[in-house]
């Protein structure tokens, strides 16, 4: 897990969300318009602008003014806390906190502030800062010293200064590396056309991971195959789950270096091209593809992966994300009351809007325990036992 806690001041219908706790698996509920696209753009643009993006993100945004609450912020400041984990020695690391603030300038904005700091010395009040921005001021902690020096290279204001750190500075490195580990998923980004890359024969190539398109999808399936047996089996067992009636796949030549996929099942004599399976089926076998690759990033967005697939693959979907949720931090958006039924309490961050503004609830800090003797989780959704009223 990277993140453990994020905090939000002035984005969109975040306006004031404090030390927010994210989980492994942290699936989000909420009505249109509660906050739930724009809790993965929050995730994105601190992934993005630790690689170095800010200023392209924030234009895809339409500007910071076009993030900022309506009315209520001029400023936008956002914070992420790592979790304490064992460094490369075994020794218990420390949590690293993160904080970003931007504000509007003329007609563009500025990084006003940012910081990367730790409790090394409990003896201490003060953490340890790796990074120390004050606009127009930027320090870096000197390795092996308790100073700071300031950069004597070509440093771009518009981006962080995460982004900008020297390789050999090893915290601030490690942190940006892991936090910019990032990948973004939408079920309905997925071409399934007649003429889609899916459905088509793909070259006989590495790959780790199927696309966003799922241009990949045929090679990333072979590869697998033949560089992980375990994680392939881990897709037939799934897809045999969902389809009682599938035998195997198969991937025959079709041209030099090219090949196709096949499904095989039991109740026909031959096997079916990509092209013949249903949007349903091969939706799914996307995503199921996807959780089960070892390459996923550190940091996985899924946007509404339940689009267009039977009630009967969501119980073995919740199954695939929380076996994903072991080596990648998956934050999913829904509003299935088909997928909801197979979650638990424990993995459901539901949004509600109070005030005008976005508040953020565990699903198990609801006491929902005596209902779920009599009712199931979509259920209780329904009756707004726990907000996120559908």
């Amino acid at each position: 897990m990277i993140i453990e806690y994020l905090t939000v001041k002035g984005f969109r219908r975040l306006e004031s969300v404090d030390r927010l706790e994210l989980r492994p698996l942290t699936v989000v509920l909420g009505p249109n318009g509660s906050g739930k696209t724009s809790l993965l753009d929050v995730v994105r643009f601190l992934a993005r602008s630790a690689a170095g993006a800010s200023k392209d993100t924030l234009n895809e945004f339409g500007g910071l003014s076009s993030v900022l609450t309506r009315g209520r912020a001029s400023s936008l400041h956002l914070g992420v806390s790592t979790p304490a984990r064992p460094d490369l020695h075994g020794a218990e690391c420390t949590p690293l906190d993160y904080t970003l603030g931007i504000e509007t300038q003329g007609q563009g904005y500025r990084l006003s502030e940012e910081t990367l700091s730790q409790q090394l010395n409990p003896d201490k009040p003060a953490p340890f800062k790796h990074i120390d921005v004050h606009a127009p001021r930027v320090r870096y902690s000197e390795p092996g010293t308790e100073g700071f020096v300031e950069p004597s290279w070509d440093y771009d204001a518009f981006e962080t200064a995460l982004s900008q750190a020297p390789k050999m500075y090893r915290q601030c490195e490690t942190f940006r590396q892991r936090l910019a580990s990032l990948a973004t998923y939408s079920a309905r980004d997925l071409q399934l056309g007649p003429r889609s890359p899916a459905r088509a024969p793909q070259p006989m190539r590495p790959a780790n991971l199927p696309g966003s398109a799922g241009e990949d999808l045929v090679s990333c399936l072979y590869y697998l195959r033949e560089t992980n047996r375990d994680r392939f089996e881990m897709v037939e067992d799934a897809l045999s789950a969902a389809f009682p009636s599938f035998e195997r796949l198969d991937f025959p030549p079709v041209a030099a270096g090219t090949i196709s996929v096949t499904w095989k099942d039991r109740e026909f004599t031959e096997s079916m091209f990509a092209h013949e399976l249903s949007d349903g089926t091969l939706r799914f076998l996307w995503l199921v593809t996807l959780l089960s690759c070892p390459a996923l990033t550190a940091i996985t967005l899924l946007d509404e992966p339940e689009v267009s697939l039977h009630p009967g693959m969501l119980r073995v979907l919740s199954d695939l994300l929380r076996e994903s949720a072991t080596h990648s931090q998956l934050i999913v958006a829904t509003h299935s009351e088909s997928f909801v039924r197979f979650l638990r309490p424990e993995e459901i961050l539901a949004l509600d809007i109070e005030d005008g503004h976005a508040v953020a609830r565990w699903g198990d800090t609801f006491d929902l325990e005596p209902w779920l003797q009599d009712y199931t989780l979509d259920q209780l959704w329904r009756m707004n036992r726990f907000g996120a009223n559908p």
